[in-house]
C-alpha cells in the first residue's frame, strides 16, 4: 500500500531536535538528484528528514560528476551518494580545491564492475575470470558489433571507463553506453526469457542483486593509481588496466559552510548511515513496486523507524 509522508512526519516532529529548529537557516539545503534509484529514494528520505525538522529543501536534477565541484562551491548543499569507483576521482578534484567536506561514510559496502546474470556461465563456464570472458567473446556478439562481444556499459556521465579497460586489456569487445539504469535492467529482463548470455554494468547494493543472481567479472585487481599512472597494473602503457576497488566506500559530501549554515542538519546528516540491504530496499521501492520517489522515502521512513529516530536525536 503506498502511504504519504503524514504518518512520518508525525513522529519526526516528536523528534526533531529543537536546537535545528530554532538554529538552522531558512534558506532552502539544495539536494542533488541523479539519474539512478536508490540514489533519488535515499535524496528523498533525508529530504524529508530535514523538512520535518523545520528545514526548507529543494530537489536538483544535477549531473553526477558535475556535482562535486557544485557542492564546492555552494550551489548544491550535500550529496549522499559518493561511490568510490564511478566519482571517487570527481570528489578527491573537489576536495583538492577546497570548499567540501566529507561527512562520513555509510555501514554500505560497494562493487562496480562487469557483471553477468548466472545463466551466462553455461555459455562461458571460465567465468568470472576476465581472460576467460575474453576467449568467450564471440557468445556476446550482437548484430551492433560484429565479430565482437557486446559489453553494456553504464550511462556516459557515470565514466565507468569501459573503453578504456577494453583497450588496455586489449579485450575483443566493444562498448556500448546504456542510456539510463533503467535501460540496463531492461536488458538483463529481455535476456532472461532466453538465457542469452550478457555483460553488462552492474553494482551493489542495488535491488537487482536479490532478482538476478550473478557474479563480477574478476580483472586485475585494483590497486591505487590504476586510473591516474600507466606504471600501475599490468599493462605498463596504459590506464584503467585493473577492475574497479571490490569493497569500495560510500560517502556523505557537503559543502563547508553547512554546518555553520544549518548546524542541526549538519549533525543530522553525519549521523546517517545506510547498509546494503537498505539501500537495496530503496531502489526495490521504485524498480520493482514502481512507487513515486517521494512515495517510495515516505514507505521506507515509516517501515524503518528503528533504523532513523536515533539520527534526529
Amino acid at each position: 500500500m503506498r502511504k504519504t509522508s503524514t504518518a512520518v512526519a508525525a513522529v519526526l516532529a516528536v523528534c526533531a531536535p529543537l536546537t535545528a529548529l530554532a538554529e538552522d537557516s531558512s534558506d532552502p539545503i539544495v539536494i542533488p538528484i541523479h539519474n539512478w534509484s536508490s540514489q533519488i529514494v535515499m535524496s528523498n528520505v533525508v529530504g524529508q528528514i530535514l523538512q520535518e525538522q523545520g528545514n526548507y529543501v529543494e530537489y536538483v536534477t544535477t549531473d553526477s560528476q558535475a556535482v562535486y565541484e557544485s557542492i564546492r562551491l555552494g550551489d548544491v548543499t550535500l550529496e549522499m551518494e559518493v561511490w568510490e569507483g564511478a566519482f571517487g576521482a570527481s570528489y578527491r578534484a573537489a576536495m583538492e580545491k577546497g570548499g567540501i567536506v566529507d561527512a562520513g561514510d555509510h555501514d554500505a559496502v560497494t562493487r562496480e564492475d562487469w557483471w553477468y546474470p548466472m545463466w551466462t556461465k553455461e555459455a562461458c563456464p571460465g567465468l568470472p575470470d576476465w581472460e576467460a570472458l575474453n576467449e568467450c567473446a564471440e557468445v556476446f556478439a550482437t548484430v551492433e558489433t560484429g565479430d565482437k562481444g557486446r559489453y553494456l556499459d553504464g550511462p556516459v556521465d557515470w565514466l565507468k571507463h569501459g573503453k578504456e579497460r577494453v583497450e588496455a586489456l586489449d579485450m575483443n569487445f566493444t562498448v556500448i553506453n546504456a542510456g539510463s539504469a533503467a535501460a540496463l535492467w531492461a536488458t538483463i529482463g529481455a535476456a532472461e526469457a532466453e538465457k542469452k548470455p550478457i555483460v553488462v554494468f552492474n553494482w551493489t547494493p542495488n535491488f537487482a542483486e536479490a532478482v538476478w543472481p550473478g557474479e563480477f567479472v574478476e580483472f586485475p585487481e585494483w590497486e591505487d593509481g590504476c586510473d591516474t599512472d600507466p606504471a600501475v597494473g599490468p599493462n605498463p602503457d596504459a590506464l584503467y588496466d585493473c577492475g574497479n576497488p571490490a569493497n569500495g566506500y560510500l560517502k556523505k559530501a557537503a559543502w563547508e559552510g553547512m554546518q555553520e549554515k544549518w548546524p542541526g542538519a549538519y549533525e543530522t546528516l553525519t549521523k546517517i548511515s545506510f547498509t546494503n540491504p537498505q539501500i537495496a530496499e530503496m531502489a526495490k521501492l521504485v524498480d520493482v513496486d514502481e512507487l513515486e520517489p517521494e512515495e517510495a522515502a515516505a514507505e521506507w521512513l515509516d517501515a524503518n523507524r528503528d533504523v532513523w529516530e536515533g539520527w534526529v536525536n
